[in-house]
Parts: C-alpha cells; structure tokens; sequence
C-alpha cells in the first residue's frame, strides 16, 4: 500500500506542474510527502489524489462552506509564497489542515505554522487530520481570520486559504517587514490570488495568478451575494455586491432570450477564467457570475467546466440580463434581451481586441483606504484603494 500511495502522490505532483504549480523545490518535496489521503478520510485513496478540489461540508441550502481546494491552486499558492526553512507562517482558514500540514513540512522543524478559523467544527476536524498524519507543528485556532493572532506575531509568511474582499489591518501589523503575505483578493466579484510586498506604507504585488475560493466570514466577509435559483441544479447567481434580485424573472428570462449573437471570438477556458472575467468585472458594474451542477439543465454550453459544475457570466439590469456560451469551434455566443445582450457582446469583442488581457503583467498596489493614488482601475474597500494596472 505504501508504494502504490507513493505512486498516487508522484502522479499528483507530475499533474501539478503540468498545470504551472509546484516549481518550488520544498513545495514539491512536501506534496511528495505530505498524505492528502489523511486529510481526506472519507475517500479512497485515489480519490484523494486527484487534482480536484473537494468539498467537505455544506449549508442548510446545499451550498458549500468547505472544502480541501485543487492542489494545484495549492501548489501555486505555495510557490507564490516562497516559505523558506525556519520560518513563522499564518494561515487564514484551515479547510481540511492539509495545507497548513504541507506548509509544516515546508518551514520544518525549526519553523511554526499557526492555522485560524471561524468554525470551531474545522478547526476540531483539521486538528485531528493534522494529528493523524504526524503533522505536530501547527497550531490550529478557531477565531477571526482578519484578527489574525498576535502572541506568534511577526510572521515571515501569511497565506489566506479562504477568499478575502478586503486587506486586515491586523494582516499588516502582524507580518515581519520583509515578510510575504498570499491572498485570494476579491476584484469586483473575480479573485486573483495575489503575493503582496510591502513597500513604505502600501502594498504591491508581485505575482498574480487566477483562482477561485469560498469566501470570508466575519468581520471581515464582503458584500457579495449568491442567489439560489434552483435547488434541484444548484443554480447560482453571483453577485459583486448585494442588489435587489427578483429570481422568478431571471429564471424565465433565462429560459426565453430575446436574441443570439455570435461574438467571432473563440477563446480557450483558461483565457476565459483568466482573462474575460476580469475584464468584465471591473468594467461592467452590472454585471454576475451563475453556475449550475454539471449536468445541468441551463448551462450545458457555458464556457467554464469545472469537476462538478459550469459556469458563466453575463449583464443584468432593471430591463433584462444576457449571458454567455459556446457554440461551435469555441466561439462565444451571446443570448438574452437584445440590448443588453448586444452590450455585453461588444465587451467580448473589445476584449479580444485588446489582446485578450488576463493575469499576465498584472500590477496591484493596494494603498491606504482614502488614499488618491490613481491607475487604470481603481477599486475602493473599508481599508485599502486597490490600483490595477497592465504593462
């Protein structure tokens, strides 16, 4: 058994970097090493070493709260991070402790690793995953991940696992000067998970890569909204921030679009996921998000697959919405009411136009909230004005 989970584990790591993770040496060896299978326990083995990200616990609705995410957003994470031996590292959600236990591994024995969470059911479910793979380096915490914990304080390394709309003061204070801090950073309703620096009295980052994660509670949690639209698809609406939704009327103008437009453009998912999300949402202030389980019944040609669901985006306002899909040879189509739907295509084609811009030479500064540093984009929180450029 133990050569076969070694295989498993090896056959991981080779999917990882496929996928652009894990170029960092101490990131690869811990995914070697580290037994994801432990933190997984009510899967089988080869289940557990899939690149997939796995759910672990839901809401009253059927939503999902928590999860052990993709390995290979892990991996990239870790290597964004640049955790060295002997280090002080915070984790801000603790998930399944599998992270926290490859963060360990990474820091080794003469490093920390100190995880925090808002529910003290994962916190008790981390502590004994940790505890049964060996990982005894890491203190896990049930608080408010944007209070951080002060008594270990200062910190190397900070690393969020949960998506954050906003930078914690607390964050700031607790990280040493030279010190990293990794986030999944809310942008109008899209994430990228950004490596900040500290530069005099702001943040910039140094690396941006696209992602994905269940967001903040607390304090600290943003103001976006998920509508459920149908309970038996988990249909979703996603929402940048809270507006008023008549769901009746989106589900029938979803079911009935006025009009189709063919785009001409034909970009891959990841430019997709990396490129055309983000230019939407910080252009488009009416814009969503919706997904369904795959299969569906709504989103069949939606643009994003994911393992258990698809996903797309689209334009709502008081006079309809228009959403987007696939038709033939990859080509974005646009369907709804016919305004709107002719708006949202011309994001489309300017968006292709202007190269198909993603991730790639994306800057973030995040200065002080009220602060006039200007950009491209600004975006304004409670504590930071986040300024997007592109070379």
């Amino acid at each position: 058994m133990g050569a076969e989970l070694n295989g498993l584990r090896g056959q991981l790591l080779a999917t990882v970097r496929e996928q652009g993770g894990a170029v960092d040496a101490l990131v690869a060896d811990a995914l070697r090493n580290v037994p994801r299978h432990i933190f997984l326990p009510d899967l089988p083995p080869d289940a557990a070493y899939r690149d997939e990200a796995i759910v672990t616990k839901w809401d009253a609705d059927g939503m999902p709260t928590s999860s052990s995410s993709q390995p290979t957003i892990m991996a990239i994470m870790l290597d964004q991070l640049g955790a060295t031996r002997g280090q002080r590292v915070l984790e801000i959600g603790a998930g399944t402790g599998f992270n926290a236990g490859l963060l360990a591994h990474i820091v080794g024995p003469k490093g920390s690793v100190v995880s925090i969470d808002l529910d003290p059911e994962i916190v008790d479910r981390a502590e004994e995953n940790l505890s049964a793979a060996g990982c005894d380096r890491v203190t896990v915490l049930h608080t408010d991940g944007a209070l951080g914990h002060p008594p270990r304080a200062p910190y190397d390394r900070i690393i969020a696992t949960v998506g954050v709309w906003d930078l914690a003061p607390a964050w700031h204070e607790q990280l040493a000067p030279d010190g990293r801090l990794v986030v999944p950073l809310d942008l109008r309703g899209v994430q990228r998970s950004v490596c900040f620096e500290r530069v005099d009295d702001y943040w910039t980052s140094r690396s941006a890569r696209a992602c994905g994660f269940m967001r903040m509670r607390g304090q600290f949690a943003g103001p976006e909204r998920n509508h459920l639209l149908d309970k038996q698809t988990h249909l979703t609406l996603s929402l940048p921030e809270a507006r008023e939704l008549d769901t009746a009327a989106v589900v029938e103008a979803l079911d009935a679009p006025e009009v189709e437009i063919r785009t001409g453009v034909a970009p891959t998912q990841s430019e997709f996921f990396d490129g055309f999300g983000l230019w939407l949402a910080i252009r488009e202030p009416r814009w969503f998000s919706l997904s369904e389980q795959d299969p569906g019944t709504r989103l069949g040609s939606a643009p994003m697959r994911a393992p258990d669901a698809v996903v797309t985006a689209g334009v709502l306002d008081e006079f309809g919405l228009a959403t987007l899909s696939v038709g033939s040879a990859g080509e974005l189509v646009v369907t709804g009411a016919e305004r709107i739907a002719e708006e949202l295509a011309e994001h489309v084609v300017a968006w292709d136009e202007a190269g198909r811009p993603g991730s790639t030479g994306l800057r973030i500064d995040a200065h002080p909230a009220g602060s006039d540093a200007t950009g491209e984009y600004v975006i304004d929180k409670k504590c930071v004005r986040l300024v997007l450029t592109w070379p």
